[in-house]
């Protein structure tokens, strides 16, 4: 795609850092459509089972949440709800070994982006859902859990927490909420004093997930098919809408601008000590950031670019059925219940995770996440499909694209 050569090839290295190969998924036997499985499906509502295993992360809140919702479904349904904390980082891995000798449990948390490579382990079952269970939660979490295996497409997860980014700013640097990109570059040229490490605005020159909006809002995107049908032979990263971002992108960084070596370090720092006027961030970081900027902290959401909404990417955590459960129906039954509109707001009193139940988002008063809503609606979910994601030297190489420095 190199069209113009100072843009050092943009798309180059944004296809080393997401271009995807399709691993091979192992020989299962039919999912849950045939005559045989609906029978097996009819007998296990009829047969209550004693008792379900879920692995929830190990985040003291996230857990502390999860076990005070799992009592309540004990209380309510008779069955007992043994809660385990594990890691989401290792629950696949050990999910592979203890599943098929019956230790695993029968859901497990994950976050969206892996289902691609999950299915294709055999480690998950596509899930029936209402339609009405369906309604209770927001469109871009269900795409996010929608995934085609084999020629058919189905839900593989419910969604339990939605997660995006947007604009965090400094009050007493910027007065008036950025709400164009050309906005946050005016404060980056009016507030920036690198000698004094204070800029109007900071973001990292090789995160490729915020900068995801400067490329999708001129016709770039990563992969080219439907959410969850994913096309990976159709990359949308060489054509004039990446090269048209590339060059907004680029305009941010090099001399009195954006260093090209600025990190997620230097940048929380730096904005939890009053230096930044504004920064990208999800909701993740709004514990630090109000502890640190108080009334002074502002957000919006992801400023319009080329004249329309920012369009960022969206992840999802989803409670998932273990492929080797033999409580299919009851294990569903119960991640629905840990993700009703209810338990949805426990969930996020106690966690501060933002909730995928439509009403329980709603729900919030908290200004900033609240206002995290409508960056929700202009979001995609990030691709599922299974990958082997090339990144050494990404960081590098992208440092160097976005500092203007010239390759020989």
């Amino acid at each position: 795609m190199k069209k113009k050569t100072f843009l050092f090839s943009i798309g180059g290295v944004l296809l080393i850092a997401l271009l995807a190969l399709v691993g091979c998924a192992p020989d299962r036997e039919e999912a849950s459509n045939s005559e045989g499985s609906e029978e097996s499906t009819n007998e296990a509502s009829d047969n209550k089972p004693e008792e379900l295993t879920i692995w929830a992360n190990d985040e003291e809140e996230q857990l502390q949440a999860i076990e005070e919702i799992a009592a309540k479904y004990e209380e309510e349904e008779g069955i007992k709800v043994n809660v385990v904390a594990k890691s989401m980082l290792e629950q696949l891995d050990e999910l592979a070994l203890a599943g098929p000798e019956g230790r695993g449990p029968d859901l497990y948390f994950q976050p969206h982006d892996r289902i691609g490579d999950i299915v294709a382990q055999g480690l998950a079952q596509p899930l029936e859902i209402e339609e009405s269970d369906q309604a209770s939660y927001s469109q871009v979490s269900l795409d996010a859990v929608t995934y085609e295996y084999d020629g058919q497409t189905d839900l593989y997860g419910v969604p339990a927490v939605i997660e995006t980014y947007g604009i965090f700013y400094n009050k007493d640097i910027i007065t008036e909420e950025p709400s164009t990109i050309e906005d946050l570059k005016v404060a980056l040229e009016q507030h920036t004093d690198a000698s004094q490490d204070k800029y109007g605005f900071l973001m990292k020159p090789n995160d490729l997930y915020f900068a995801y909006p400067f490329f999708k809002n001129y016709g770039a995107y990563i992969f080219g098919g439907d959410v969850g049908e994913y096309d990976i032979a159709d990359v949308g990263l060489a054509n004039e809408g990446a090269i048209q971002g590339g060059e907004l992108y680029q305009s941010f960084f090099g001399d009195g601008m954006i260093p090209a070596s600025t990190t997620t370090d230097v940048i929380d720092g730096l904005f939890t000590e009053g230096k930044i006027g504004a920064v990208i961030n999800g909701p993740w970081s709004i514990p630090s950031y109000q502890k640190a900027l108080g009334d002074k902290l502002g957000f919006v959401p992801f400023p319009e670019i080329n004249g329309k909404p920012a369009t960022t990417l969206v992840g999802v955590k989803s409670w998932m059925v273990s492929y080797f459960s033999e409580n299919t129906e009851w294990a569903t039954d119960l991640a629905l219940f840990i993700t009703n509109e209810v338990n949805q707001q426990k969930y996020f009193e106690v966690a501060g995770e933002l909730p995928t139940n439509t009403n329980a988002l709603a729900s919030i008063e908290d200004p900033i996440y609240a206002a995290f809503s409508g960056q929700i609606e202009n979001g995609v979910p990030m691709p599922s499909t299974p990958t082997n994601v090339t990144s050494v030297g990404t960081n590098e190489q992208c440092s160097t694209i976005f500092s203007g420095r010239r390759r020989s």
